[in-house]
């Protein structure tokens, strides 16, 4: 029987001031490691720090901006022990049609959503391999990378990128026992989009989902633990889609 255990492990999760990143560095917390809590909010960071301290886990938070190379660098220090589990969270979205986008908007969600990726992917396994030790990588990707809608060219493009990156980087750490793999979530419930679906509109895009509702955030929990642990010791380089059945959905 395969059971998770990740104490006395570190995990660095970026975006962890709210949504999917508060969750996910609940969730490695509560099941034992000692969670890094980055992003730029550092008062949002805190109520995260305080809700996971609550619940008798172990974290610390620290500024982290995943555009700049120094910001990457300095929460990533080379003196420091390497992270054991590295989530890949911090993001942005834009909506609208391709033919609006300025080049800045464009700039700014492909830099956050895939640059930002790569600036933490590389410099976390840099300090893996100088330390002689693996690692997992976990890249929160989405099905906007596997399957296309309306308006939202400049997140597709990025989210796509993130799934190829994740098997370029599979490819060439394996041989450092570096695990890197992605994590594609369809329609979750937030905070941000609640009000939204609840309108006819968004009614009409549940509909469209096979199991007629939306992910809650504990539905990631499985594939995460699954990542972030020696469960998954021999898969690298691949995703797990969670979205209620939307990629198989008919045409």
């Amino acid at each position: 029987m395969i059971s998770v255990d990740l104490t006395g492990r570190r995990a660095l999760v970026t975006g962890a001031s709210s949504g999917v990143g508060r969750h996910v560095s609940q969730v490695l917390a509560r099941f034992g490691a000692h969670v890094t809590l980055a992003a730029r909010r550092m008062a949002a960071l805190e109520e995260t720090a305080s809700q996971i301290s609550k619940h008798g886990g172990n974290s610390e938070i620290v500024h982290l901006d995943v555009t700049d190379d120094a910001s990457v660098s300095a929460a990533l220090p080379a003196d420091a022990r390497p992270y054991d589990i590295v989530v890949n969270n911090a993001g942005v979205a834009h909506g609208g049609a391709a033919l609006d986008i300025r080049p800045d908007e464009w700039a700014r969600v492909i830099d956050t959503d895939l640059s930002g990726v790569f600036r933490v992917a590389q410099t976390a396994a840099k300090r893996m391999v100088e330390a002689g030790r693996g690692g997992t990588i976990v890249n929160v990707a989405s099905i906007a990378g596997l399957r296309v809608a309306g308006g939202v060219a400049a997140y597709a493009t990025a989210k796509a990128g993130v799934i190829q990156l994740t098997r370029a980087l599979a490819l060439e750490w394996a041989r450092h026992d570096i695990r890197v793999n992605s994590l594609c979530p369809g329609y979750i419930e937030t905070d941000l989009n609640r009000d939204f679906f609840a309108s006819d509109a968004g009614k009409a895009m549940i509909r469209r989902i096979p199991q007629r509702r939306l992910g809650r955030f504990e539905d990631l929990d499985g594939p995460l633990l699954l990542f972030a642990s020696d469960a998954s010791r021999f898969m690298t380089g691949t995703e797990i889609v969670v979205d209620g059945g939307h990629l198989v959905s008919s045409m």
